[in-house]
């Protein structure tokens, strides 16, 4: 059941996880696949619902999925609404979460969206996001500054060019906008790969919050292993 609206303002996570995640070439999609005794999308449940500021946790499944009530059944989630309503890209799910949440949030609530495959973030990561821009009209992220030398590739994957790496910075999730703003910008972009990329093509300028290294996302097989590490203190 989706809950009713609260008067004051609030602070909501939306989680994209309707995606296939084939590129890490296992048999489930990767926001299910075991990860220190449990489901990846289980620890990014887990994190949202022992946060204080998070009032509820919205999470976007495709409609046949049949892994979401496992997940569900092994945690106390009292606070976490399974919305069925998955599209075929991340914006759809998003955007069809937004319509399917409107009625339990005002419209300068703010949503937090995560990826389903980013177990490594902690309560303490959406405090300080939550801190830092909440008095802010325009909404930001976490990211991380590019610490690494940058080349741009030919064709052929050799060296065309070395990009300057200043003032770059490797987004991160949860993506924070209020749900007016959220709304209107990904409704009136297309093929947008993050929320923040919706906010810009408003001529917004979305503020960066630094982020940690553990915040990563899962893509490839190899990376359960380094998540793995991150969770159990040893990296």
């Amino acid at each position: 059941m989706i809950p009713r609206r609260l008067p004051a303002r609030h602070y909501f996570a939306l989680i994209p996880a309707a995606g296939a995640g084939t590129r890490v070439g296992a048999d489930l999609p990767k926001q299910y696949l075991s990860l220190v005794g449990k489901p990846v999308l289980q620890h990014v449940l887990d994190t949202f619902s022992s946060t204080a500021a998070i009032a509820h946790t919205f999470v976007v499944v495709s409609r046949g999925d049949p892994h979401i009530d496992v997940v569900m059944a092994a945690g106390s989630y009292a606070n976490v609404t399974v919305l069925r309503v998955g599209g075929t890209t991340r914006q759809q799910s998003v955007m069809n979460g937004l319509q399917a949440m409107r009625d339990a949030v005002a419209e300068d609530d703010c949503v937090l969206v995560h990826d389903a495959a980013r177990p490594g973030l902690t309560p303490a990561l959406i405090d300080k996001l939550i801190v830092a821009l909440q008095d802010d009209e325009v909404g930001g992220l976490l990211a991380l500054p590019v610490v690494d030398t940058l080349k741009r590739a030919d064709g052929a994957q050799r060296i065309e060019a070395t990009v300057a790496r200043d003032h770059l910075w490797s987004a991160q999730t949860p993506q924070m906008f209020p749900y007016a703003l959220l709304r209107r910008a990904l409704a009136a972009s297309d093929a947008v790969t993050d929320e923040a990329s919706a906010v810009e093509l408003l001529g917004l300028k979305p503020r960066l919050v630094e982020g940690s290294p553990r915040n990563f996302k899962i893509t490839m097989a190899q990376d359960l292993a380094l998540a793995e590490l991150f969770l159990k203190g040893l990296a």
